[in-house]
């Protein structure tokens, strides 16, 4: 057998934690988009860690029923008032400025102004994130406190960007395992300075694939670093004929804050992946949720599109929208911390080893019970109880190893814990008393 993907043992937890708060801290001034130099920024860094293969798309490819849009990269921006007082600058907050705005440089009053700008009344000291991606537009986004400050006045508008062809850019990581059969491990590289979405999503990802690097895996692994939709799309569209191989994949995303976790399951509902999360989660958090699939969320919808189907769910913790900083300058470094990083790469690790070791078995001696206390594997007094749970983990693999059913199907049907149920696989595999059968059987 395939030896455990990963063990909690390698690192302690603060120090992987702290590792992957140290990357968020370095990727966090950068300013993100769909495309331009920020996300090749963020992608070198993360070629620090892990040999990141770049990929470049050139804006205006057809992308099934999309279009790679036109490049976006900014320098400054800014509102001065009449006194030549900067009220807004984008020095101070990459969010200050709508996202993809096009380049500006005017005077304007305050009544066309408004026009142009966005707050949170009900949050007045956070600054929104917001974009407009694919329709032309300009704007501003600042406090709300900032906001009821304007007065009457005749103010410069200042935003030096470019919006040109150029490329559409994503990093991807393929890391070999004894089967072709892949999982998918996808995250968004397109948000400026926010923590929970997505640095966090970035920073596990970067440092699991880290991890994997150095197993014995069953499974080969792909990583996709790619910009939200957009990315998710392009990436099927180039890579279609590699679809076939993912046989499981998760979106990894929101997973620093201190929420409990939540799955969504892939359109397929009942997927080995969906399965393996959610036996996972019940062992690790009682307040954790599971939802159904709906086409509204991050990029499994696009993996799931009907024309794919793919097994792909997604892994949270507080679901999009679920609390207030969502897309605010409030999702900063203070709300994720190194414990719930840590909490959440601990999570993912448990579903790979069960991804890695839930294989179906055949007992090549399936009339009537096997002896098994001539073999040392079964205690030969009868009557007592210690031990028991192994020796009934024993037989009920035996019993149910018939290539039809999972190490995790077992397990549930068993209500045995998945681990003991996978030690006494592995046992009598050693006494060549099952013989595992492929992926496919």
């Amino acid at each position: 057998m395939t030896e455990t993907a990963i063990t909690k043992s390698e690192k302690t937890t603060t120090a992987l934690g702290e590792q992957m708060y140290s990357l968020m801290t370095e990727l966090f001034p950068i300013c993100r988009s769909i495309t331009g130099d920020g996300v090749r920024q963020t992608l070198d860094i993360i070629k620090k860690d892990i040999p990141l293969s770049i990929h470049k798309v050139p804006s205006g490819t057809k992308v099934f029923d999309w279009e790679v849009p036109k490049e976006w990269n900014i320098n400054e921006a800014y509102i001065r008032n009449s006194r030549g007082e900067k009220l807004v600058d984008f020095a101070n907050s990459n969010l200050h400025v709508l996202n993809y705005s096009t380049p500006v440089d005017r005077s304007i009053t305050l009544s066309d102004l408004k026009e142009h700008l966005y707050t949170l009344p009900e949050h007045p000291d956070w600054i929104p994130y917001r974009t407009s991606y694919y329709k032309e537009d300009w704007g501003f986004c600042m406090t709300h406190t900032q906001f009821q400050k304007l007065t009457d006045d005749v103010y410069d508008v200042h935003i030096d960007s470019s919006l040109e062809d150029g490329h559409l850019t994503y990093g991807e990581y393929y890391i070999a395992g004894e089967l072709p059969d892949e999982v998918l491990i996808s995250t968004r590289v397109c948000h400026p300075s926010m923590c929970n979405d997505n640095l966090s999503g970035i920073c596990i990802s970067t440092y699991l694939a880290k991890e994997l690097r150095r197993k014995k895996l069953r499974y080969s692994y792909r990583f996709l670093f790619i910009p939200g939709t957009i990315g998710a799309i392009t990436w099927l569209y180039v890579n279609e004929a590699k679809v076939k191989n993912i046989k499981h994949g998760l979106v990894v995303s929101l997973l620093g804050d201190a929420g409990g976790f939540t799955y969504k399951r892939s359109r397929q509902g009942n997927a080995e992946i969906d399965q393996i999360v959610e036996a996972v989660l019940k062992t690790k958090d009682t307040s954790y949720k599971i939802l159904n699939f709906s086409p509204y969320g991050d990029d499994e919808r696009q993996f799931c599109s009907p024309g794919f189907n793919l097994p792909v769910g997604s892994i949270m913790r507080t679901p999009f929208g679920e609390y207030p900083e969502y897309h605010t300058s409030a999702d900063n470094l203070d709300l994720v911390t190194p414990v719930a990083l840590d909490a959440s790469m601990q999570m993912l690790h448990d579903v790979i080893n069960m991804l890695e070791t839930n294989k179906k078995y055949v007992n090549i001696n399936p009339k009537c019970e096997l002896h098994l206390g001539k073999r040392g594997l079964y205690n030969m007094v009868g009557g007592e109880w210690a031990g028991r749970d192994y020796q009934l983990s024993l037989l009920w693999v035996l019993n149910f190893s018939d290539g039809n059913h999972s190490l995790l199907d077992i397990s549930k049907e068993s209500g045995i814990n998945f681990e003991s149920i996978s030690k006494a696989a592995s046992k009598l595999f050693e006494h060549k008393l099952l013989i595992e059968i492929g992926h496919d059987s």
